[in-house]
């Protein structure tokens, strides 16, 4: 979160849990994000966000996960094969609706690239690639995002990386301001000097203007005689941590990831598609190992920190989406505002 709205959160002692270092979900090694923006200036507000938990050959050595559909009004692919085997085997792409079958099929030819006889010798890939509508800016119909931008996407993920209208939120609202990429981490801190860290990157699509919570306040700036939609549009929530836990954990932490949403004012409306992953970079092996393996796994009895730090860094990772947004005008004339232009924050 940018200075003046972490200090206002400091001072308001509304964050329980220290953040990481760089308050970014790439605070757990080994994760990195990247992003392709597609901003023409004419019809395409749009573009590809990719995350990899590891640097490694995922299709080889996947990562425990877990996910959880909150409001099923969405078209991502590879989730029913993630809920089965508690496994993510290739980057998570974030993408716009009509993007996802382009997306899918780039990152079947790259996987394949690195894996001669998937669909062969080996198994098919799973491909993860998750969504929200950016049609209120970008003309979703003219197909602007293609596979290209995938590899690009991938091929620059770092450990820093941008935030707000960037990738694949260049052209997200959140409640009715300018939204898309936001991210937050904290340290999870337990008895016996025990650490770890978990980190959320949202691409944020979703929420009511005039039920906005900002630290559990209700902004003073609404304005009840503008238009207000519904609650409606989409959130994908990934969240990462170094802590070792297994699917039905990471699954969890999936679940808690609804409360920041209602902290935030959303009750997930009836056109909002809402979705949760989780994924741990522990107990990673390969494929092609021994039958069984050693691991490591966390005690329930520490689950309640995860939890908190889960709502405390995905409601974080929404503002700072609103915060880094951009102006957006759309193809159709159409204007996203500024967040940060009618917070008091500005000036703070």
């Amino acid at each position: 979160m940018t200075e003046n709205l972490r200090n206002i959160a400091r001072k308001s002692d509304w964050w329980v849990h220290p953040e990481g270092p760089t308050n970014l979900i790439t605070d757990i090694p080994g994760v990195t994000v990247g992003h392709f923006t597609h901003n023409n200036g004419e019809t395409a507000r749009t573009g590809v966000t990719a995350i990899l938990p590891h640097s490694g050959n995922l299709f080889d050595r996947p990562v425990h996960a877990g996910a959880m559909v909150l409001n099923g009004f969405g078209k991502s692919t590879g989730l029913v094969q993630l809920v089965e085997l508690g496994e993510i085997e290739t980057p998570i792409i974030l993408t716009n609706t009509f993007a996802v079958a382009d997306c899918t099929k780039a990152l079947i030819k790259r996987t394949i690239a690195h894996n001669p006889d998937i669909g062969r010798r080996l198994p098919t890939v799973n491909p993860l690639v998750l969504e929200c509508n950016d049609g209120m800016v970008n003309d979703i119909q003219a197909f602007h995002v293609s596979e290209d931008m995938v590899d690009r996407a991938i091929d620059v993920a770092d450990r820093q990386f941008d935030q707000g209208t960037v990738g694949a939120g260049t052209g997200m609202k959140t409640f009715g301001y300018a939204g898309g990429i936001g991210s937050a981490s904290r340290q999870v801190r337990l008895q016996g000097k025990h650490s770890y860290h978990l980190g959320a990157l949202v691409l944020s699509n979703f929420g009511q203007k005039s039920e906005l919570r900002v630290m559990g306040q209700k902004p003073a700036f609404f304005n009840p005689a503008q238009p207000d939609p519904g609650d409606k549009g989409s959130i994908i929530i990934v969240l990462a941590t170094d802590a070792p836990l297994d699917s039905r954990q990471l699954t969890r932490i999936c679940k808690r990831s609804a409360a920041a949403l209602g902290r935030l004012g959303s009750y997930l409306g009836h056109q909002s598609g809402d979705i949760a992953l989780a994924f741990s970079t522990q107990n990673v092996k390969s494929r092609s190992g021994n039958v069984l393996y050693d691991a490591q796994l966390l005690s329930e009895s520490c689950m309640n920190t995860f939890f908190h730090c889960t709502v405390e860094a995905v409601e974080e990772a929404v503002l700072n989406a609103m915060w880094h947004g951009r102006a957006t005008l759309g193809y159709n004339g159409k204007i996203l505002p500024e967040f940060r232009d009618f917070y008091p924050a500005r000036s703070a």
